[in-house]
């Protein structure tokens, strides 16, 4: 189960978001002042953004963050699953899978995109039964957070 995230939701939001950052499935941590400006776009509206709170037996355990943008490539909007956290202990019930197939169903996308990294091979395989395919090609960036 998952529902849109609500204003009510931000010490969940912050500490998830904190916790996924600071974990071994990303490159480098995030400044705390980007959650806090993530957290109110997501209120403000979803033309960029909207996330949701993952329940199982109404116990919060897991957001997803998505983004989009539009894509001439693709001939549409592309979402990107930006960040998604489980709790350990509820890991392995579906709950990706089930919503994976939420958006798909869902979300008016011409593409959906995610990142993840080599080393994650668990979600790897989840997200290839999916239906993601590699990219064959390396993506390059400029972060002014990173490069201060």
């Amino acid at each position: 189960m998952f529902r849109k995230i609500t204003k009510e939701d931000k010490d969940l939001y912050m500490k998830y978001v904190d916790i996924f950052y600071n974990s071994d499935v990303v490159n480098a941590p995030v400044p705390k002042e980007n959650y806090e400006a993530t957290f109110n776009e997501i209120l403000k509206s979803d033309t960029y953004l909207s996330c949701y709170i993952f329940e199982c037996e109404n116990t919060p355990c897991g957001f997803c963050l998505l983004s989009k943008t539009f894509s001439q490539e693709a001939g549409g909007y592309s979402v990107t699953f930006e960040e998604i956290y489980i709790e350990p202990e509820y890991r392995g019930r579906g709950l990706s899978t089930e919503f994976f197939e939420y958006c798909k169903k869902n979300i008016d996308a011409a593409r959906f995109r995610i990142e993840v990294e080599a080393e994650n091979e668990g979600a790897m395989r989840l997200y290839k039964r999916m239906g993601f395919e590699l990219l064959p090609y390396y993506q390059m960036v400029i972060d002014k957070c990173r490069s201060k």
